[in-house]
């Protein structure tokens, strides 16, 4: 586990973003993304008959969507215990393999940090 405190204020900020996600929207994951110019990209999971997204890969297509040419990190706030093979491989095709991602609980709290790839 990481002390929140103890983050980069702007990866702090994605993480916020991505836990805001999750509650504004009641699904079961939230997801933020920084791109190469410090943009953020913000999703929550996408669950519709025709079409499922995680919440990660729905910010990895919002920030392609956008015009993001590369990736300086990704959040996502989950009960799962890590990020998704999936989910860590779009933020490698759009970051790169050493793209930090870190794996947060619903309260916020980080309790890891991975690589894209």
């Amino acid at each position: 586990m990481t002390d929140s405190s103890t983050l980069d204020p702007e990866d702090r900020k994605i993480v916020t973003l991505a836990r805001s996600a999750r509650a504004r929207n009641a699904v079961p994951e939230g997801a933020a993304v920084r791109d190469e110019t410090g943009r953020t990209y913000v999703a929550g999971t996408v669950d519709l008959p025709s079409l499922k997204l995680s919440a990660l890969r729905a910010a990895v297509a919002m920030a392609v969507a956008s015009g993001a040419k590369s990736l300086e990190a990704a959040a996502v706030v989950t009960e799962a215990g890590s990020a998704a093979d999936e989910d860590r491989a779009a933020v490698a095709d759009l970051g790169g393999p050493r793209t930090p991602v870190l794996v947060a609980g619903a309260d916020g709290t980080v309790r890891d940090t991975v690589t894209a790839g």
